[in-house]
């Protein structure tokens, strides 16, 4: 190998390595992490024990925290040290899509409930939403709590139900309220309106 060609092997390997490996700003991780955590300055500063001008100066990467500084970050962001010098794992987006044309979701119709499920092509969905027609109107129909893994998003679109749950008192929602819990949480829905109050369920597992 000539030299010339040496030193063209060497800067292809060396802007290899530049883009490749980025050095990490520690200010700009510290900023992603707080604002993962939909904290403010203030509120960080209040965990953390950091004068608010002081974290943004680490973020602004105005000053390097001292190592008391990063146990403290550490401590009142609840992650460990490591990962402040961790980039955040991105992934490439999977490009997926589901519509669903009003009225031509897959029915489930059940003693209680007539369910319309939305996204049925989609397969390994994090979130299974679907419309129900709730036809119970009293607690007589149903045999125990309803429970389940995961959280639940409900949001009423058409009338008012009565939702009963184990460790709250029961109480009414209108059309446009919603509530989320816990669905390991006993609950069970009521329709209180004239006609049968139609919902949008949302569960997360």
């Amino acid at each position: 190998m000539t030299r010339g060609e040496k030193n063209a092997a060497s800067r292809e390997s060396a802007h290899t390595a530049d883009t490749q490996i980025a050095p990490l700003k520690l200010g700009e991780r510290l900023k992603e992490i707080r604002m993962a955590g939909g904290l403010t300055l203030e509120e960080a500063s209040q965990r953390t024990g950091l004068a608010r001008s002081t974290l943004s100066k680490i973020e602004n990467e105005q000053i390097s925290p001292t190592f008391q500084a990063m146990q403290k970050l550490a401590a009142g962001l609840n992650i460990d040290i490591p990962q402040l010098f961790t980039p955040p794992q991105t992934r490439a987006a999977a490009g997926r899509r589901d519509i669903t044309r009003s009225g031509q979701g897959k029915p489930r119709p059940t003693g209680t409930y007539e369910h319309e499920l939305l996204a049925t092509q989609l397969r390994h969905k994090k979130m299974m939403p679907f419309k129900t027609r709730v036809r119970a109107r009293s607690l007589d129909e149903y045999g125990d709590w309803i429970r389940h893994d995961g959280e639940e998003f409900l949001l009423v679109l058409e009338g008012s139900i009565e939702f009963y749950s184990e460790f709250y008192e029961a109480i009414t929602l209108d059309e446009g309220d919603s509530v989320y819990y816990d669905a390991n949480m006993g609950h069970m829905l009521a329709s209180v309106s004239e006609k049968d109050a139609l919902i949008l369920w949302v569960t997360a597992s």
